[in-house]
């Protein structure tokens, strides 16, 4: 497990931190899946990065949830509640359990590979170069769907996460994350690069 990064208490609502967990478990395992079956290490490094983020998440969780709790009914109510928080936190480390066998080299067999590289839809992860078309437009507004056949489902900024990011605007060295056809992956990422002017 990834060491916890120091986390500033702030009151946040314990529906809100745990659909966002329940996001990033997703994201995860769906990253940890193409990173693995492609061999894809910068997939599986953003899986440990989201793994950080998941730690800090049950931190917080933990935190607001022991704050709220104000005698033995309260602790008893909440305990289902911590429960869910740990098993999410648990999907995460097998996530990045599955991205450790990229980052560790270790591999799959050929045939799962060839058997999964079958799938319509894949993940791929581009930096935002400052050249890149995208700049300075919301994913919304790309609409990407339509152009090109993928939709970007998270960017990451630094060490902040956006997660189904529709409103969010593009920036230079934001990270997408997106799904997709292979063709249309790879003309994001070049698009991404700046490398191309147009999407279509």
């Amino acid at each position: 497990m990834s060491e916890v990064e120091r986390v500033e208490y702030s009151p946040v609502s314990v529906r809100e931190t745990l659909i966002l967990m329940k996001d990033i478990s997703e994201l995860m395992i769906d990253l940890a899946y193409s990173a693995a079956l492609f061999n894809n290490k910068e997939l599986a490094e953003e899986v440990i990065e989201l793994e950080r983020k998941m730690d800090s998440l049950v931190y917080i969780l933990n935190m607001n949830l022991m704050l709220a709790a104000r005698d033995k009914d309260d602790a008893e109510s909440l305990a289902g509640v911590a429960k869910v928080g740990s098993l999410t936190n648990s999907i995460s480390d097998a996530a990045a359990d599955i991205a450790g066998i990229v980052t560790h080299d270790i591999g799959i067999h050929p045939i799962v590979r060839e058997v999964f590289q079958r799938a319509e839809e894949h993940l791929a992860r581009a930096q935002v170069s400052e050249s890149s078309i995208l700049v300075g437009k919301t994913v919304k507004g790309l609409d990407l769907a339509a152009e090109v056949g993928v939709d970007i489902i998270a960017i990451r900024r630094g060490r902040h996460w956006m997660i189904d990011p529709e409103k969010e605007i593009v920036l230079p060295e934001d990270v997408l994350v997106a799904r997709g056809t292979a063709s249309g992956l790879d003309r994001l990422v070049r698009a991404a690069r700046g490398e191309v002017e147009d999407l279509g």
